[in-house]
């Protein structure tokens, strides 16, 4: 059974997904091998995707995908950078209190990513701990937990919700687009916030990427449910592995924690189709209806 059979099986996954693993994920792994032989040394491939949109899945397959063809792949989740609850809860403190929740630009960690990017693409050999996010319990895993791989390696898979964003316009800042803007962040101090380091240190992050991809959700309101779905999975997980005292979020705690998240996301919808190497429409199904290769 191959590396590809093994996630099918083990992620329980439709039929329809075998399906487009050939019209969709065969035709991305080719034009990163491309890319690859192209740059003649190792890359940093971005892929962007809204919460729930099987960002992990995808890079999960390419990664097996990549590796039949010989080449190594180290993937990195944007989540897994995320600063930990206790300097997010300075930040709060410090800056606006909305920066304690994990998700937008200011609660990650820049420089753990570029310093990562540095040792896995160099010539050094290396072996690296690659970060990881207890999401059930909001704050980073101990580092004695990490998993460990070998520097450097063909491809690194840089998978995240705003992986590769820019920034917004300061004046479309203004304009109030959920209750949590209105309620929380009526004077914009949080919005200028993320918005300055998007254009700071995350635009050196991404500015290491060297072919964008995105999955490009039909709208921001399937991701209600496709974030449900991840929570649902998330307590099914915890029952079964009996991991006591595990946060799990109410339906009405998804809402508010996705209005953090709102205002990048249609951001990231209306402006990086235009400029992403590799576009992936979705239906509200998961289902993706095809690829587009920038020409």
């Amino acid at each position: 059974m191959s590396a590809v059979d093994d996630l099918m099986q083990a992620q329980a996954l439709p039929d329809h997904y075998r399906a487009m693993l050939h019209t969709v994920h065969r035709p991305v792994a080719a034009a990163i091998v491309n890319k690859r032989a192209e740059a003649g040394r190792s890359i940093v491939v971005g892929l962007c995707g809204s919460q729930g949109s099987g960002k992990s899945t995808m890079a999960a397959f390419l990664k097996a995908l990549l590796e039949e063809q010989g080449l190594s792949v180290a993937v990195i989740s944007l989540d897994d950078l995320y600063l930990p609850l206790a300097q997010r809860q300075e930040l709060g403190l410090t800056v606006h209190p909305l920066l304690k929740t994990r998700g937008v630009p200011g609660t990650h960690d820049p420089g753990l990513g570029l310093a990562l990017f540095d040792i896995l693409t160099g010539e050094t050999p290396a072996e690296v701990s690659l970060p990881q996010f207890d999401k059930a319990e909001d704050t980073r895993a101990p580092g004695d937990t990490w998993p460990l791989t070998k520097a450097p390696v063909d491809v690194v898979l840089f998978e995240g919700w705003c992986v590769g964003a820019i920034a917004q316009a300061d004046d479309a800042l203004m304009a109030l687009i959920n209750d949590l803007e209105r309620g929380q962040d009526p004077d914009c101090r949080w919005r200028r916030y993320v918005n300055d380091r998007l254009k700071t240190d995350y635009a050196a992050l991404y500015g290491r990427i060297d072919l964008m991809c995105l999955l490009q959700a039909p709208s921001f309101e399937v991701v209600f449910g496709w974030r449900s779905l991840q929570e649902q999975k998330l307590a099914e997980r915890v029952a079964r592995e009996g991991l006591a005292g595990r946060r799990i979020m109410s339906p009405e705690e998804i809402r508010v924690f996705l209005m953090h998240y709102q205002r990048l996301t249609e951001w990231i919808l209306s402006e990086m189709p235009g400029r992403a190497d590799v576009v992936m429409p979705m239906t509200a199904d998961h289902r993706i209806t095809g690829v587009r290769f920038k020409r």
